[in-house]
C-alpha cells in the first residue's frame, strides 16, 4: 500500500472557539464526547462532567500530535453534563439542544489544550428522544434547531456547530421516531450543506440510514455512518464505502487483540477495495472507565497503539496521514 497523501481541502469549519481552516485540522479524530450523560442506559459508568479531568485527557492527544476532535454530543446526552449545570435546561425544550454550560466548558477545555473541537448538532435516538417532542416539532421544527445552532449557535454562546450527529438507531431498525430525525438532518444539510454523522451500533442499521438519507436528497458522500466497527464484518464496511459513505472505525477503545485485529482488518480492506478516502478513526470516548484516568485508554489510543498495529499490517504512513488529516477535513468542507 503506497498511496500518497491526499490535498486538503479548502475552507473553513466552525469549531468551539470560532473558525479555523479545514487545512488547519491536523490529525483528527471523528467521533468523540467531553461533557457526556449516559446514566440513562449506564447508572454506575455513564457520566462525564469533570473538566479538569477531560482537560488533562484530551492533552494527551495533543501531546501526540494530535489537532482536533469532533464532539457528537447530541441533545439528549447534555442536561446534568456539567459539574455546574444550568438549572433552567431541559433538552426536551424546543430549541435547548446543548447544555450551554457544557458548551462553554468545551470552548475552555480547546483552549487549555490547543485541540481544536468541532461540535455536532441534532437529537440522538431510542430511548433518549422524547417522541412528544418529535411530535410537536415535526421534521421542519426539528430542522429549525439544527440550522439554528449551525448558523447562530447553541443558546446564548454564540459557539457554533460544525456538523450534524450523532444521530442515531438504536437497533437493527430505524424507528418511526428516530426516522423523523434523520429527515430533519436531512432537511438542515440541505439548508446549510453540514456533514452528517450517524449512529449505526451493534447491527447493519447503516444501510438503512444510508437508504433514508440519500432518498431525502443527501448525498453519499456528505454521510458518515458510525460505528461501523462494532459489527466484525469487513463485508459490511465495505458496502457503505462502495455506496460513497464514510465509514466509520470509531470505538478504537481497547488494545485487545480481538477488538485491534478485526479493526485493522477492517481498515485494510476497506484500502484494498480502493476506499482509503473514506475512513474515519476515533475512540468514541463517553465514559469514565474508558478515561487514562479509571484505567483506559483516553483520547490516545489511536494515535499510538493502534496506529502501530495498522503500519505493522502494511498500511503507510502516508495513508495513516490521509485518513487522520485529509479525510476528516474533506468530510466537513461543504
Amino acid at each position: 500500500m503506497t498511496h500518497d497523501a491526499l490535498p486538503l481541502p479548502t475552507g473553513f469549519v466552525e469549531t468551539a472557539t470560532g473558525p479555523v481552516p479545514l487545512a488547519d485540522l491536523g490529525p483528527t479524530l471523528s467521533h468523540e464526547h467531553l461533557f457526556i450523560n449516559l446514566m440513562a442506559e449506564r447508572r454506575g459508568d455513564g457520566l462525564l462532567h469533570d473538566e479538569t479531568l477531560m482537560t488533562q485527557e484530551l492533552a494527551v492527544f495533543r501531546a501526540q500530535g494530535g489537532g482536533t476532535i469532533f464532539d457528537l454530543t447530541t441533545a439528549e446526552l447534555t442536561p446534568g453534563s456539567t459539574l455546574d449545570s444550568a438549572p433552567d435546561f431541559d433538552a426536551r425544550s424546543p430549541g435547548q439542544t446543548r447544555n450551554p454550560r457544557a458548551i462553554e466548558g468545551v470552548r475552555r477545555i480547546s483552549e487549555a489544550t490547543g485541540v481544536h473541537v468541532v461540535l455536532g448538532t441534532g437529537r440522538y435516538r431510542d430511548p433518549f428522544i422524547d417522541p412528544d417532542l418529535v411530535a410537536r416539532l415535526g421534521v421542519d421544527g426539528l430542522a429549525d434547531e439544527i440550522v439554528h445552532d449551525l448558523t447562530v449557535g447553541f443558546g446564548d454562546t454564540g459557539i457554533k456547530a460544525g456538523l450534524i450527529g450523532e444521530v442515531g438507531a438504536d437497533k437493527w431498525f430505524i424507528s418511526e421516531t428516530e426516522a423523523q430525525v434523520f429527515r430533519a438532518a436531512a432537511v438542515a444539510h440541505r439548508a446549510t450543506g453540514a456533514a452528517i454523522y450517524t449512529h449505526a451500533a451493534r447491527w447493519k442499521v447503516g444501510l438503512e440510514q444510508s437508504e433514508l438519507l440519500t432518498s431525502c436528497g443527501v448525498a453519499p458522500e456528505r454521510i458518515a455512518i458510525g460505528h461501523v466497527d462494532t459489527v466484525p464484518s469487513v463485508e459490511y464496511a465495505v458496502e457503505l464505502a462502495d455506496r460513497g459513505h464514510y465509514v466509520g472505525i470509531d470505538t478504537i477503545y481497547s488494545n485487545a487483540a480481538y477488538s485491534v485485529e478485526h479493526r485493522v482488518a477492517q481498515v485494510l480492506a476497506l484500502v484494498r477495495a480502493g476506499h482509503l478516502e473514506r475512513i474515519l478513526l476515533a475512540h468514541d470516548v463517553c465514559v469514565p472507565s474508558l478515561l487514562r484516568a479509571f484505567g483506559g485508554h483516553g483520547f490516545g489510543l489511536v494515535m499510538g497503539e493502534f496506529r502501530a498495529s495498522l503500519l505493522t499490517a502494511g498500511l503507510s504512513e502516508a495513508e495513516f496521514t490521509t485518513i487522520m488529516v485529509a479525510n476528516p477535513a474533506r468530510l466537513l468542507a461543504s
